[in-house]
């Protein structure tokens, strides 16, 4: 895997999101956020968060949906159970994840960083595959961002958000990644 220099991941599927603007002039990118996501709630394998981050979700295929199908939210990258990753924007651009966030004192995390989802919730284990994409997807990552640290969206947005949530196994991740500061 690597990022070209437009911020695509060549050998994964780019599926276009509307939901993304230009970054701050003069920001660099330092840090990658890891999500969780699922939809419907707990289901996986469906096209729910592909439809959400293409503002193609259809309110009527779910009661869940009524409450969501107006957002207008994205990230970088999907990662599904099976290890399927797919991309909805480009590195270079912010793509909208993080929502009201702060790291390290800096708010509005989205200027600085790169959101990866991972097909799962706060109640169930992630699979291997996806802890080998996630792997693969961030040593991509670092090449063309070294300096990047990692948090959760817990991390960066307290007390409103909760994931990747109590299964996701911070250690295995950060072992797995050499030479990273975090």
């Amino acid at each position: 895997m690597e990022l070209d220099e437009r911020g695509l991941l060549r050998g994964v599927s780019f599926i276009p999101s509307p939901n993304f603007d230009e970054r701050p002039e003069g920001i660099s990118i330092d840090l990658i956020v890891i999500h969780n996501i699922s939809l419907p709630p707990g289901e996986y394998g469906g096209n729910g968060v592909v439809e959400l981050f293409t503002n193609s979700l259809v309110e009527s295929e779910h009661p869940y949906y009524t409450g969501i199908a107006g957002l207008r939210v994205s990230s970088h990258f999907f990662v599904r159970r099976n290890g399927e990753i797919v991309q909805f924007v480009p590195t270079t651009q912010r793509a909208w994840h993080a929502g009201i966030s702060s790291f390290r004192g800096r708010e509005k995390c989205n200027d600085f960083s790169i959101g990866i989802e991972l097909e799962g919730s706060d109640f169930s284990p992630f699979s291997e595959e996806q802890y080998d994409s996630l792997k693969a997807l961030t040593l991509s990552i670092l090449e063309k961002h070294p300096q990047c640290s990692l948090a959760g969206h817990a991390e960066i947005s307290p007390g409103r958000k909760t994931d990747p949530g109590p299964f996701f196994d911070w250690n295995r991740y950060r072992s797995s990644i050499i030479n990273l500061s975090y």
